[in-house]
C-alpha cells in the first residue's frame, strides 16, 4: 500500500511547493558517453549505444520520455538539427545503452549529440550539454597505409635465448603541411607496443599500448587528435615499438610453457589531415619511412625488464632536419591476421605515484629501496651527476630475506631487472616497456649516495575510473579492502592477469569469475571485461573447447567447467551490473557451442565427468604444503564440474529469454531439470542431508546454485556452519572455486555474524593474516609466507572470491536487482553485524551515485542513503514495526516517497524514489 501525505502539516507543504518549483531547472542529463566511453574518438559500431544519468535536486524524480539529437556538426547541434538522427520524445525511462538509429554512418564520421528528458511530473529538461563520438576505419578499405618494421634481428639482440633480448625499433618520417590546418587525426597500431611522437612531443598519456589480443584474430589500434601536435609547414613522426606480448617473453624450453611467439614488432600509421579550405591529406607507414634498432632501448622483456643505453640516444630522432641518412628503410610486414578494429576500452596509463618510506645501505654501494606498499609498474630514477657510461641497475621484487636481500624466488625465472647506462651529468630515467610488480627496489651503481627523493614509483594500469567506495569502523577490514584495491588494479593490463611479478602475468579465467564482479564495485571494468571476452571467444577452438588463459599466449586448453566458466558469468555480471546486454548476445553462440562440446565429451549420467583444478588453493592442514592432501578437505572435481554446468544452464535459460528465443530457453530449463536430478541422485547423501563428502564447498554450491531440495536448505546450511566453526575454527573453508560464493551464501542464509568473523580473523588462514604479516596486496596462496615459492605470489586476487561483493552488498547494502539490471532498482539489505558499528559505502553506477552509510548508537541507528535519479531503490529495515522509522525527524507515514512494501515480524520493506535520505531506526536490537 502507498503512504498517504495526509497529516502534512502547512508548512511541510509549502517547503515541498517551494523545492520542487525552485529547482525546475535542475533536472538536466549529464555523463553522456557513447558505448560506455566518454567521447570516443573511434568506435567500430555504426550503432552505437548512447547513455546518460539524470542529475536532479529533488526527490522521486523519474525519466518518462526522452529525446536525443545527432548532427554532423556542432553548429547544427547547438541549432537543434538533427541531421544524422532526431530520435523525437520517445516515451521511455531508459537512459542506458540506447542505440543509435538514425542516418547510416560511414568510416571517420564525427557525430555530434545531446539529449533532453522529460519527467513523471510532466516537467521537460534542458538540453544535455554536447558530447561526440566518431566512427572508426571500418573497412579493411579504409586502411591506406602499410604494416611496416624489420622481421630481423641485429648483432647485440638474443632473440633465441630463453630470456629473449630485442633491442626496440624506432621509426620516423617527416612531410610538410602547406596548407592551414583545421583537424587531424592518426590511427595506428604498434605491435607489440609502442610510444608515438609528433614533432619531438609524446603523444597521449598512454603506456604499454594498444592492448594485447588475441593476435592471430585480432588487432587493435588507437586513433589520437593529434591537431595540436601538427604545425604548417615541415613535420615529424616518430614510433617506438616495443616488444610486449607479441614477440616472446620466453623462447625454447623452460620452466613454463612456451609462450607464443607472433613475429618481430611492426606497426601501422595513418595520420589524416583536414585543411581549413575542406582539402585533406594523408601522412602512410610505407617503405618510404627510416628505421634503426641502434637506440638507446637495447632490449625490453616484460619478464625480466628492459635495458637502457642514454650514450646512444638518438637525440632529436622525431623531430625534423635530423639525420637519418645511416638509419634502414623500413620493410614490407606481413601482421598475423588482418582484422584491424579500433580499440574500446581505455588505455593504460601512469594512475598513481608512490614515494618511497626507506632507503637502507645493505652493502657498500647497495640500497633497498622500501616503497611501503606492494605496486605494479616502475620507478623513475634521479641521476643528478651521472658518469657516461656507468650502469645503474634497478632490481624488483615483493619482499626481503631475513638478511634483507630481496626475496626472488617466487618470481620464477623472471629477472625484473632495469639497466640504466648513464650520461653525463643531470639525468632522469624511467622505462617504458617493460612493468614491474614489486614493494622494494634494490640500487647499485648510482654515483655518490640516493636519498629518498632519488626514485619514484609509477603506478601503471586501465585508466579506470574508481567508483566504490568502502570504508567500516574495523581498521583490519579496511586494510583488507585496501588490499584487494591495490591487487586488483595492479593486474588490470589491457587484460584482467593473475599476477604482474613472476613469469607468468597471464589472464586465467578461472581468477575472475566472480572476481569481475566484486572488482566491478570498485572500477568501472565495464569495457575491459568487455575486450576480454572477445579475447576468450576468439581463443576458442573450433570444436568448442574454450581455454583456460585467454589471451592464449599459454595455450591451455584443459577442458574443464569452473575456469571456462568464467566466460558466461562475466557476460552476465555485464549485464547485472553495467546494464551492457551486448556481451550476452554477441557471445550466446559460442558459450553454446562450449556447452555442447563439454557435454557431447564428457558427459556420463547427467554428471560432467571432467575437472582440472579442483576446489584450488584449499587452505592445506600443512603450512608448507601448496596444496591440501587431506582427502577430507578435497571436494568431488565432478561435483564442482556438474554444478557449474547446471548454473550456466540456468544462465543460458535466461539468456535465451532475454533474446526471446522460447525454444533455446525451454530446453535449457529442461536440461538444467534433468541435470539437477542427477546431481542429487549421485551426491546427496539423503541420511544425512550432505553432498559427496561434507566439504563446505560441495554444501555452498548446492545452496548456491539452488540445487538443494527446498526442504533441506537448511540441514545443508549446518553442514557448512559445523564444517567451518569446528573443522577450520571459524576460518575460511574453501579454495578459490568454493570462495566464489561462501560469504554471500553463509551471510544470506543466516550467518552474517560468522562471516564477519571469518573476514577479520588474523591467523591462518585468513585475509586478515596476510594483513597481519605485512601484506599489501592479496597473496596467492592463504600459506604464502610459509609455502613452496613456485606459487606464491604476493599480488593475486584469486584467493578474494565474493569478499568485495559481500563488502558491497552485504555490508554496504548496495545490490542491483536481477530484473531491473544495472542498479535500476536497488537492493539495500545490509547485514548490521556484531562488532561493527559503522560503514560507509558508495558505488556510482551507470545511472549515478548510490551511498548507503550506517552507523549503531546503542539500540538507535541511523542510515543515511542517496539514489541517484530515474532509480528505484527497495529498503529492508532491521525492525518489525514502521513507527520505529523516522525520516529527516518525520515518521515514514508522512514521507510521499516512501512507499511500505511489508512488515513482518523481522523487517520492515519499503520502496523509495531517488534523492537523499536520513533514516533513524529506534529501538534497535542487535542479534
Amino acid at each position: 500500500m502507498k503512504i498517504s501525505l495526509l497529516g502534512f502539516t502547512l508548512g511541510l507543504s509549502i517547503f515541498y511547493f517551494f523545492t520542487v518549483n525552485s529547482s525546475a531547472q535542475e533536472i538536466k542529463p549529464v555523463a553522456l558517453r557513447c558505448e560506455y566511453l566518454d567521447n570516443p574518438l573511434a568506435v567500430n559500431t555504426t550503432h552505437p549505444r548512447l547513455s546518460w544519468e539524470l542529475q536532479a535536486t529533488e526527490r522521486n524524480v523519474k525519466q518518462t520520455s526522452y529525446q536525443i539529437l545527432v548532427a554532423s556538426s556542432l553548429e547544427k547541434l547547438n541549432r537543434n538539427e538533427g541531421d544524422l538522427w532526431d530520435s523525437k520524445k520517445v516515451m521511455s525511462d531508459q537512459s542506458v545503452a540506447i542505440p543509435y538509429e538514425g542516418v547510416p554512418l560511414q568510416s571517420r564520421i564525427t557525430c555530434y549529440w545531446k539529449v533532453k528528458v522529460w519527467t513523471s511530473d510532466g516537467r521537460e529538461s534542458a538540453w544535455s550539454e554536447p558530447a561526440h563520438w566518431s566512427e572508426g576505419l571500418l573497412h579493411q578499405a579504409d586502411w591506406y597505409a602499410q604494416w611496416i618494421g624489420l622481421d630481423t634481428f641485429f648483432s647485440w639482440d638474443r632473440p633465441h635465448d630463453m630470456h629473449t633480448r630485442l633491442s626496440a625499433r624506432y621509426l620516423r618520417k617527416e612531410f610538410t603541411i602547406d596548407k592551414p590546418l583545421q583537424s587531424a587525426k592518426i590511427y595506428i597500431s604498434g605491435l607489440g607496443i609502442y610510444q608515438l611522437f609528433i614533432n619531438g612531443k609524446k603523444v597521449g598519456r598512454e603506456e604499454l599500448s594498444s592492448d594485447p589480443t588475441e593476435y592471430e584474430k585480432r588487432i587493435f589500434y588507437n586513433t589520437f587528435d593529434v591537431t595540436p601536435y601538427l604545425h604548417p609547414g615541415k613535420n615529424a613522426i616518430g614510433v617506438i615499438l616495443g616488444n610486449g606480448r607479441f614477440f616472446t617473453m620466453r623462447w625454447g624450453k623452460a620452466p613454463i610453457p612456451p609462450i607464443s611467439n607472433y613475429g618481430y614488432p611492426k606497426m601501422i600509421a595513418q595520420l589524416e589531415i583536414q585543411h581549413a579550405d575542406g582539402s585533406a591529406q594523408m601522412i602512410i607507414s610505407d617503405t618510404t619511412w627510416k628505421i634503426t634498432a641502434d637506440g638507446p632501448v637495447r632490449s625490453n622483456n616484460e619478464y625480466d625488464g628492459e635495458d637502457y643505453d642514454a650514450t646512444k640516444e638518438l637525440t632529436g630522432w622525431n623531430e625534423t632536419g635530423y639525420d637519418d641518412h645511416n638509419w634502414l628503410h623500413a620493410q614490407l610486414t606481413q601482421p598475423p591476421c588482418n582484422h584491424l578494429e579500433a580499440q574500446m576500452d581505455p588505455l593504460i596509463n601512469i594512475m598513481d605515484t608512490v614515494k618511497p618510506k626507506a632507503v637502507y645501505e645493505i652493502a657498500p654501494g647497495k640500497y633497498v629501496y622500501d616503497m611501503g606498499q606492494n605496486m605494479v609498474g616502475w620507478v623513475e630514477i634521479h641521476i643528478p651527476a651521472g658518469r657516461a657510461g656507468d650502469t645503474v641497475t634497478l632490481r624488483f621484487a615483493e619482499r626481503l630475506n631475513p638478511d634483507t636481500t630481496l626475496y626472488t624466488a617466487n618470481l620464477r625465472s623472471a629477472e625484473a631487472t632495469d639497466h640504466y647506462v648513464m650520461k653525463s651529468g643531470n639525468q632522469s630515467w624511467e622505462p617504458h616497456f617493460t612493468y614491474h610488480g614489486f614493494r622494494y627496489v634494490e640500487l647499485t651503481g648510482y654515483p655518490g649516495k640516493p636519498d629518498l627523493s632519488t626514485l619514484v614509483g609509477k603506478v601503471v594500469y586501465d585508466d579506470l575510473p574508481v567508483t566504490g567506495h568502502f570504508e567500516t569502523s574495523n581498521a583490519l577490514l579496511n586494510q583488507i579492502y585496501h588490499n584487494a584495491f591495490w591487487g586488483i588494479r595492479g593486474n588490470y593490463r589491457g587484460m584482467p592477469t593473475d599476477c604482474p611479478q613472476r613469469d607468468e602475468r597471464m589472464g586465467w579465467l578461472g581468477d575472475r569469475a566472480e572476481g569481475s564482479y566484486g572488482e566491478s564495485f570498485i572500477f568501472d571494468n565495464n569495457t575491459l571485461y568487455a575486450k576480454w571476452l572477445q579475447d576468450i571467444e576468439d581463443a576458442q577452438r573450433e570444436n568448442g573447447s574454450i581455454p583456460d588463459v585467454a589471451p592464449t599466449y599459454w595455450k591451455v586448453y584443459s577442458d574443464n567447467m569452473t575456469w571456462p566458466g568464467a566466460y558466461p558469468l562475466i557476460a552476465y555480471m555485464l549485464y547485472h551490473q553495467f546494464a551492457n546486454m551486448q556481451p550476452v548476445m554477441q557471445h550466446y553462440a559460442s558459450i553454446k557451442k562450449w556447452l555442447h562440446y563439454m557435454k557431447s565429451k564428457y558427459m556420463k549420467d547427467g554428471i560432467i565427468t571432467k575437472d582440472t583444478y579442483g576446489d584450488w588453493c584449499m587452505p592445506p592442514e600443512d603450512p608448507k604444503l601448496i596444496h591440501s592432501k587431506d582427502p577430507s578437505r578435497i571436494t568431488p572435481g565432478s561435483l564442482l564440474s556438474t554444478a557449474f554446468y547446471y548454473h550456466i544452464l540456468k544462465l543460458m535459460e535466461k539468456f535465451a529469454s532475454l533474446q526471446h528465443l522460447t525454444d533455446d530457453s525451454l530446453q535449457f530449463s529442461r536440461e538444467a531439470d534433468s541435470v539437477r536430478i542427477a546431481f542429487n541422485q549421485h551426491f546427496l547423501n539423503k541420511t544425512l542431508d550432505e553432498y559427496a563428502n561434507n566439504t563446505a564447498t560441495a554444501n555452498t554450491f548446492a545452496l548456491a546454485f539452488h540445487l538443494a531440495p527446498d526442504s533441506i536448505r537448511h540441514r545443508v546450511f549446518e553442514h557448512i556452519i559445523e564444517k567451518t566453526e569446528k573443522d577450520f575454527d571459524g576460518h575460511i573453508s574453501v579454495g578459490l572455486v568454493g570462495a566464489q560464493q561462501f560469504m554471500r551464501t553463509i551471510t544470506r542464509n543466516g550467518a552474517a555474524d560468522l562471516a564477519y568473523q571469518i573476514a577479520t580473523n588474523t591467523t591462518y588462514p585468513s585475509w586478515g593474516y596476510m594483513v597481519k604479516n605485512d601484506a599489501t596486496t592479496i597473496w596467492e596462496l592463504w600459506n604464502g609466507n610459509t609455502a613452496d615459492p613456485a606459487m606464491n605470489s604476493g599480488n593475486h586476487v584469486m584467493l578474494l572470491g565474493d569478499l568485495v561483493i559481500w563488502m558491497y552488498e552485504d555490508l554496504g547494502g548496495i545490490r542491483s536487482d536481477d530484473v531491473q539490471t544495472g542498479f535500476k532498482k536497488i537492493i539495500m539489505k545490509p547485514s548490521f553485524v556484531k562488532g561493527l558499528n559503522w560503514v560507509n559505502c558508495s558505488y556510482h553506477s551507470v545511472h549515478g551515485l548510490i551511498q548507503s552509510n550506517w552507523k549503531k548508537d546503542g539500540n538507535t541507528l541511523t542510515w543515511d542513503i542517496t539514489i541517484p535519479a530515474n532509480t528505484t531503490a527497495e529498503v529492508y529495515f532491521p525492525v518489525s514495526d514502521v513507527t520505529n522509522i523516522k525520516e529527516s525527524n518525520l515518521p515514514i507515514n508522512r514521507i510521499r516517497e516512501i512507499e511500505l512494501r511489508n512488515q513482518n515480524n523481522h523487517q520492515v520493506i519499503v520502496q523509495i524514489g531517488s534523492g537523499s535520505y536520513h533514516f533513524r531506526i529506534k529501538n534497535y536490537k542487535e542479534e
